[in-house]
C-alpha cells in the first residue's frame, strides 16, 4: 500500500502520543500510525477469514489449536538448539 498519502486529523490520548515520540524520536509519527493501520488492516482481514471459513465448516476446535502450536514450538525449540549447538 504504497503511492499517494493523504492527510487525515485524529485525535489520540496524550499519553499514547507522549509513548509513541518516545519511541520513534525523530522518526515520522505518520510512518508509525501507517504500519500499525496496516497491521489492523491485515488482522480485519485475518478475522474475516476466519469467520468465513468457520461458517463453511464450523468452529474451530480449540483443543486442536493448541496441539498444533504445541508442535509448532517444538519445531522452533528444536531449531534454536541447533543454531546453538552450531555456534
Amino acid at each position: 500500500m504504497s503511492g499517494a498519502t493523504r492527510k487525515f486529523s485524529v485525535t489520540i490520548p496524550e499519553d499514547l502520543a507522549a509513548t509513541v515520540q518516545a519511541r520513534i524520536g525523530k522518526g515520522s509519527f505518520s510512518a508509525y500510525v501507517s504500519e500499525a493501520l496496516m497491521r489492523q488492516v491485515e488482522r480485519d482481514n485475518l478475522r474475516e477469514l476466519i469467520a468465513s471459513a468457520e461458517s463453511q465448516h464450523g468452529p474451530v476446535d480449540r483443543s486442536e489449536v493448541e496441539a498444533k502450536r504445541a508442535l509448532l514450538r517444538a519445531d522452533l525449540g528444536a531449531r534454536d538448539d541447533d543454531r546453538t549447538s552450531a555456534a
